[in-house]
């Protein structure tokens, strides 16, 4: 626990600051970036993109060592990334426009293509014998072992030019991502939007490889602006709410990799971000879980009340348990049976009630009230429609 608090701190050794840092910056980027890729419904493309950089550090390594430079150069091999991502994702939307094929299927053809073309690649640079080729496959998961500072400062950089384009094209792409007719006749190019939405999340995924790999950078993506969607209703709140999680997330994982060498830093970034997304699912106090089964609860209760005070009021007897333990807790009735003076009271009211609305469907038959039963009749209609029901009722209701 000390070592995980020291790494938390940034006290753990310069290494260790350089990849929690830079991880937390990642996840801010990816969290902020992938919101508008969720909201448009094609969560999925990114995980072609992210499969389709594998290529590209194979063919930037191969053609570095080639030139007579180091092949591991990270500032090349992310541009070699860079490129083929974008072409697997020029290659998706080539075969959407010119074949009968959906999105999804053309997704799993450059997916698997473009990974099983990587993979071969590597399996060719182990064989060659240059260029410091070991360690390479750490791409596939990520790995921050021997991180120096220009890598930290280049995931830093990077993932500041992506929140800076989320800032500048947040409107547009929210409008797109909504509403991309409307959109289109207000006079945005919904395509080049698209694009630039693609070109974030290429630049997200571009830059993760060297934290959570290729493989993983898609949860990073996906996950925090998800698990944002439990906390907000509102878009601009969502984007940077999925920032701070997708930026905590990184920022936490980084910290229990630090303390714990054996621990990958990749997937427990992402365990991290798994668990911020399952405490929403359940605590969220407007869309989790728990808060869903309190309003249930609480519905349950109402029409159990209801029902209960209805029969007090009738003179019925109570059958069911649950009624009439409501009744008791609330105040209702004794234990004994009888009735208590709140209890015929609030019987009488909920009684003048439902004559009240007998009338009123009556009355409004032509547009009659949204009602479940449930909600008080003075928010149903207003002051003026109630007189207007009690004086048609008369004296002769029960009160």
């Amino acid at each position: 626990m000390g070592a995980f608090v020291q790494a938390l701190t940034l006290g753990a050794g310069y290494n260790a600051a350089l990849v929690t840092l830079g991880a937390a910056a990642l996840g801010f980027a990816a969290g902020s970036g992938g919101s508008f890729l969720v909201l448009r419904g094609r969560a999925l493309v990114s995980d072609a993109m992210a499969h389709a950089t594998l290529p590209g550090v194979a063919l930037a390594f191969m053609a570095m060592v080639a030139l007579g430079g180091d092949g591991r150069w990270l500032p090349g091999l992310l541009a070699g990334s860079a490129l083929s991502a974008l072409t697997g994702l020029w290659v998706v939307g080539w075969i959407v426009r010119r074949t009968r094929l959906p999105e999804d299927a053309a997704i799993g053809a450059v997916l698997g293509s473009f990974f099983g073309l990587g993979v071969v690649l590597l399996t060719v640079i182990q064989t060659m014998g240059r260029g410091r080729a070991a360690g390479l496959e750490s791409f596939l998961l990520g790995s921050t072992a021997g991180m120096l500072r220009q890598d930290a400062l280049i995931i830093a950089m990077g993932g500041a030019l992506v929140v800076a384009a989320v800032w500048v094209l947040r409107r547009p792409m929210t409008l797109v991502a909504f509403d991309p007719g409307f959109a289109a006749a207000t006079g945005w190019n919904v395509p080049r939007i698209d694009m630039a939405v693609m070109m974030i999340v290429t630049a997200v995924a571009v830059i993760g490889l060297k934290i959570v790999g290729l493989v993983l950078t898609v949860a990073l993506l996906v996950i925090p602006a998800v698990t944002a969607r439990f906390w907000t209703d509102r878009s601009g709140r969502l984007v940077w709410i999925a920032g701070g999680l997708g930026a905590l997330s990184g920022y936490v994982g980084a910290a229990l990799s630090a303390s714990a060498p054996d621990l990958p830093t990749g997937p427990i970034i992402v365990l991290v971000a798994a668990g911020l997304f399952t405490g929403s699912l359940l605590a969220a106090p407007a869309r989790g879980v728990l808060a869903a089964a309190a309003r249930h609860q609480r519905y349950q209760a109402q029409v159990h009340r209801r029902q209960g005070l209805l029969a007090l009021a009738r003179g019925d007897a109570i059958a069911e348990r649950y009624t009439w333990r409501l009744m008791v807790r609330d105040g209702f009735a004794r234990a004994d049976g009888v009735a208590t003076d709140a209890g015929r009271a609030a019987a009488a009211r909920l009684l003048r009630d439902e004559q009240r609305r007998a009338v009123a469907r009556e009355m409004f038959r032509a547009d009659p009230p949204a009602d479940d039963g449930l909600m008080p009749v003075e928010r149903l209609f207003t002051p003026d429609q109630l007189r207007a029901i009690d004086a048609r009722l008369g004296p002769k209701a029960a009160v």
